[in-house]
């Protein structure tokens, strides 16, 4: 038999789903370097990166002991699969912790003029078109969600979002025409106003 270095994605995946360990250990080898930096290039931030890095891998372990590991001869791309969806749920509850909650603060930051500039009524004002904003993304296709996201709330660029989605910079920027365009038949459609005037 051949060692297992020599043996290709798939052998190696069949080897590790009937209990030959090592086999797995072969594919983290080969793929390691190339699931790391692509996790990197995206959050940019080495310890994040690790953490999903790892949890890429765990993933990957517990789908194919499941055996539901379905993607015939395309190991690398499965894999990659895995990282860019963790990166999504890690930047979906990023933005649901950062949010913040007058209740928890010592001072009032509402009516607090050092902090903003503006009245209550007009952040109330602010709050709900926010709001509304919020709700009406959550509606959009998922492959518009995610462009809208990645920009307005991760600040990503149309090449970040486009090497991140797995798309054209031309196809996330229509992505995004489409979101837009979308939004606002929703909001006339719902008499909203989005607009901060």
């Amino acid at each position: 038999m051949k060692p297992l270095s020599k043996l290709c994605d798939e052998e190696l995946v069949g080897l590790y789903m009937n209990g030959e360990n090592e086999a797995f250990d072969i594919l983290l080898q080969r793929y390691k370097n190339k699931v790391y930096s692509y996790i990197f290039f995206i959050v940019r931030d080495k310890v994040l990166t690790e953490d999903i890095f790892q949890e890429t891998f765990v993933k990957a372990i517990v789908t194919l002991k499941q055996g539901r590991y379905t993607e015939n001869g395309k190991f690398p791309v499965w894999i990659i699969r895995i990282a860019h969806n963790l990166i999504i749920d890690h930047f979906r509850q990023e933005k649901n912790e950062n949010t913040v909650s007058n209740d928890q603060q010592e001072v009032d930051l509402l009516n607090n003029i050092n902090y903003y500039d503006q009245t209550v009524e007009d952040w109330m004002i602010k709050e709900q078109i926010c709001s509304d904003v919020r709700k009406l993304v959550e509606v959009l296709p998922d492959n518009q969600k995610e462009v809208v996201v990645l920009r307005y709330y991760k600040n990503l660029s149309f090449k970040e979002i486009a090497d991140l989605t797995g798309v054209s910079i031309n196809t996330a920027l229509g992505r995004m025409r489409y979101a837009i365009m979308n939004m606002r038949k929703m909001a006339e459609k719902n008499n909203l106003t989005l607009s901060f005037n």
